[in-house]
This record gives structure tokens, sequence and C-alpha cells, in this order.
């Protein structure tokens, strides 16, 4: 069958803006339900969001960017056929929400790769659905590790604490074999038991999305935040 590979390539270390979100989304889309290995350009697989758009963004902006970020998280979290992350380098914050979204996560595994949710290191609260995301996959013993240290992990510290699954000197190598082994599966069975095991497991409720919207958003466009992007830019 075919096999379908998607590179995530884009400024800032593969960042994710509304441009590289509409791409990928349209990829995924012409995949159509065919397996899908995602691996990063260069030598990165996704540093996060893209906070330069980010900085710019007013309310209305940036409740739209978050609407966008959190469908396209769902998209792939939801896609019928089989996922594999090459998680070829970084994969920070938002990167890191990409690979947990796929079925498996190699992580390569040079220890100078940092994988990690270091969204409450820079001042950021998660959108109600990725909080919820992040509670359903990480284990219970793990969470506060990954969600209140913020750490950013070497690649052997994000297998133990679920963020991967493997660590491989070839990751891409290794997710190409995984995504073979994955599309032997019917594919009728392997859509209908992903959708039951992930259903609601990234779905905020409207009294959480309404608070969200209300309290948080105005602090991911306070003048606070943006001096913390322009110190973490180097601006």
């Amino acid at each position: 069958g075919i096999m379908v590979e998607i590179e995530i390539s884009g400024p800032g270390k593969n960042a994710l803006g509304t441009e590289l979100i509409a791409s990928l989304t349209e990829r995924i889309n012409a995949a159509d339900g065919a397996p899908i290995v995602f691996h990063g350009a260069g030598d990165a697989f996704s540093a996060g969001l893209n906070l330069k758009e980010v900085a710019s963004l007013d309310e209305d902006g940036m409740d739209g960017f978050l609407d966008r970020l959190v469908t396209f998280f769902q998209r792939v979290w939801l896609y019928p056929g089989p996922t594999v992350a090459a998680v070829n380098g970084h994969a920070i914050a938002g990167g890191c929400i990409l690979a947990m979204c796929c079925d498996r996560a190699i992580a390569t595994s040079n220890p100078a790769a940092r994988i990690g949710l270091n969204e409450v290191a820079i001042g950021l609260r998660f959108p109600p659905a990725l909080l919820r995301f992040v509670q359903a996959t990480i284990s219970p013993q793990h969470l506060s590790e990954v969600v209140l240290g913020a750490g950013l992990f070497a690649p052997e510290d994000a297998v133990r604490l679920g963020l991967v699954h493997a660590a491989s000197d070839d990751p891409l190598a290794d997710a190409r074999i995984a995504i073979k082994a994955l599309a032997r599966h019917p594919a009728d069975a392997y859509r209908a038991a992903k959708l039951d095991l992930r259903a609601g497991r990234m779905t905020a409720t409207d009294a959480e999305a309404a608070a969200f919207k209300r309290d948080v958003v105005p602090y991911w466009t306070s003048p606070e935040l943006k001096a913390m992007i322009r110190k973490l830019l180097g601006g």
C-alpha cells in the first residue's frame, strides 16, 4: 500500500504558524487515510509555536490562531490511518504535542535533542482541549514532572516519561518500519479502534472553552507575554 511522508518544514526550526499548519493540514487531507510518517526538516522536528506570529496577534487573532492549532492537533490525533512521528531533533511544546498525537513516536537518540512541554516555563497556559489530551496521554506518575517541571528532556528521559515511545540512531528508518507494521492491520478495524480509544480525549467542554477565552487568551496577548517572547527570541 502507499505510505505518505510529510516533512514539517518552516522557519524557526519548523515552528507551527498559520501557514505551516495550513500546508500540513492540506497534506494530511490529501493522504486520505493512508499511513503517514511525519518528520522534521533539518535538525529539528518542530520547536513549537511560531512565537513571532504569536507575539503579533491581538485577542481576536489569537483566538483564531489557537482554534486552528487545536483543530490541527485533533486532525492528527483522530486521523483514521496509522501515523508515526520520526522525531529527528527538538520537539518542544506544540512540536512535542504533534509527536504525541501520532500512534507511535520514535525520537533520535542524539542526547543533544530536547523534547518536552515547557509551556509553564515560558508562562503559557495550555488550551483546555490540549490539557485534557496531555492528561489522557501522560501517565499520572509523570504528569507533574512533565507539566509542572516544564522541562526539556534528552531522548532517553523523554522515553521514560512517555513523551515518545522509543529512541533510535535512525528514527526515520525505524518510523518507516513501524508504519509498515501498523499498516498491516485491517484498515477498518484500525480506524474504529483508534476512534474508540481517542474520541473525546482532546475535546474541551463549552464552559472550559469560554473560560479560556475570557481569562487566558487576554494573557496570551499581554505586554508581559510579548516581552517574554521577545526575550526568548533574543530580541
